[in-house]
């Protein structure tokens, strides 16, 4: 079965904008909401690898609910200009990245997503709906699913049921008794999801529950009867219109080459380095680069081939179960720890992130508090998963100053044991006299420049805490250091090998002292 994916643009603008870090350019422009959108856009179209796609947005202007009813949306603020200024730059990179951009004059977002829909569905076709709206769920059938990617839910139509406790094609009337508060359509007074999921148990349908209003008793039952010549009209207007009439068909939507000159040009703009770094690293070829030995003997290697990245935010226990077995069975694994503050003997745990091959990594986000974090996996229930491994010697364990974690861990009650390799000491025994944090380490022997913590957290008095760091930047961030550190650990640890006096400093010295 052929696959469309539909992304609703417009919802996951404001939910980027509103949920991620006030991210800034280097000349500081805002782009959280840039970077929020292309990442979710990078990430399903990996994770689907759909036949069909397009990001669809609202047009400018009016659309036919504005004739309807003048008080349409009419509660919304004005578009904040940090999130104003983004918009064209990001529609730019929309196109650069090869997805089909769709706004129609006169509908809405949802209107042209449910009209796709339909068609795809009358072709046995298969359609994914990114989202954050839940007006849309109305439109899940066989056929027609509704992901969010900011909550890792997905919505079939059991999943709808379990939701909201009524059947997607009940969902309009649902929300006619609740009302949207979001787009202004008052619903019955003081009529919340348990009373419209009773009555529409009873009556089935909103027509039944207007048709039977007079025997509703109380004062739920008079603010019903006080709403019966506005339901109606609260029902069509949030009902999504799926007979749009289209310039295009849906077979139409296929993905083109991603324009990578103008990608690194806005990577470039907006400081997106890692995202900039894989295009770079896909043209140029590996270069030669020189390394420090301990004799203070230049010996030329060449450097290391730059790998694509795949980091997974694990957000599922199925996610999780999978990276324990990936570390069961992995002859070393490099864990890193993101953490409330600085001071090994008081910080707490934000996230962990762990790596076994190079290129791959993952981060357990674990306490990450903002408006519109995704959900994550319960905290001390995922400790007490990991804390065997955490725990077992046989399992040997890397990584960047692992002093410090194993401080935070024992806050914890976690003893981290297993630990076999630390890059810190690897850099400190062949070349003392330099720096010896990972960015200088990436950077001279990798010649990878990594993602830095005011990069993702700001710096000075407008720094936030790691916990307030958006988990897909998070992601990117922890996942990336697990990842370099196991590179850097591949590259020096051979070199300290090849030395017996080095290796004597090392392995009887510097690690037992740790």
């Amino acid at each position: 079965m052929q696959t469309l994916l539909l992304v609703d643009g417009s919802s996951y603008l404001y939910r980027a904008f509103h949920g991620l870090p006030d991210l800034r350019s280097p000349s500081g422009e805002p782009t959280g909401a840039i970077y929020g959108v292309i990442n979710m856009l990078r990430k399903l179209r990996s994770d689907y690898k759909p036949d069909y796609l397009a990001c669809v947005m609202d047009a400018k202007g009016k659309t036919f609910r504005d004739d309807w009813y003048p008080e349409y949306k009419a509660t919304r603020t004005p578009m904040p200009d940090d999130l104003r200024v983004q918009i064209e730059p990001l529609l730019e990179a929309i196109g650069a990245l090869g997805w089909p951009l769709l706004m129609i004059d006169g509908v809405e977002a949802d209107d042209v997503i449910g009209t796709l829909a339909k068609h795809a569905e009358a072709r046995d076709a298969r359609t994914v709906i990114s989202t954050g709206d839940k007006d849309l769920t109305q439109l899940v059938t066989p056929h027609v699913t509704l992901i969010n990617t900011m909550s890792n839910e997905t919505l079939d139509e059991a999943g709808v049921l379990a939701k909201f406790g009524v059947e997607p094609a009940r969902i309009v009337d649902y929300l006619s008794l609740v009302g949207d508060s979001v787009d202004n359509v008052p619903g019955v007074e003081k009529v919340g999801p348990k009373t419209a999921v009773k009555w529409l148990g009873q009556y089935q349908t909103l027509d039944n529950i207007i048709a039977n209003a007079n025997d509703v008793g109380g004062a739920v039952g008079d603010n019903l009867r006080k709403a019966l010549d506005w339901l109606p009209q609260a029902r069509r207007l949030l009902t999504v219109k799926c007979d749009v009439d289209l310039p295009f068909d849906w077979i139409n939507l296929t993905a083109k080459e991603a324009d990578k000159a103008k990608l690194l040009e806005l990577f470039s703009r907006f400081g997106f380095k890692t995202w900039r770094r894989e295009i770079e690293s896909e043209q140029q070829p590996p270069e030669v680069g020189t390394v420090s030995a301990a004799s203070n003997t230049e010996q030329a290697v060449s450097a290391p081939k730059q790998l694509s990245r795949e980091y997974e935010a694990v957000l599922t226990d199925a996610a999780l179960d999978a990276w324990i077995e990936k570390i069961k069975s992995a002859p070393l694994v490099c864990v890193d720890t993101e953490t409330t503050g600085l001071d090994p003997m008081t910080s707490k745990i934000v996230g962990i992130s762990f790596s076994v091959e190079a290129g791959r990594g993952a981060y357990i986000p674990l306490a990450h508090h903002y408006a519109g974090a995704p959900a994550q996996l319960d905290f001390a229930a995922t400790l007490a998963k990991l804390k065997p491994l955490l725990e077992d010697s046989a399992i040997k364990k890397l990584g960047q100053n692992l002093k410090y974690d194993q401080h935070i861990f024992a806050n914890h009650g976690i003893h981290l044991r297993g630990v076999e390799h630390d890059t810190l000491l690897q850099s400190y025994v062949i070349e003392s006299h330099r720096p010896h944090d990972m960015d200088s380490l990436a950077s001279r022997h990798l010649d990878v420049k990594t993602i830095k913590f005011e990069d993702v957290a700001g710096k000075g008095a407008n720094q936030i805490g790691f916990d307030q760091v958006s988990v897909e930047v998070a992601t990117e961030y922890s996942a990336e250091d697990a990842d370099i550190t196991l590179q850097l650990h591949q590259h020096l640890y051979p070199q300290i090998e090849r030395d017996e006096k080095l290796m004597r400093i090392y392995r009887d010295i510097e690690m037992p002292v740790m």
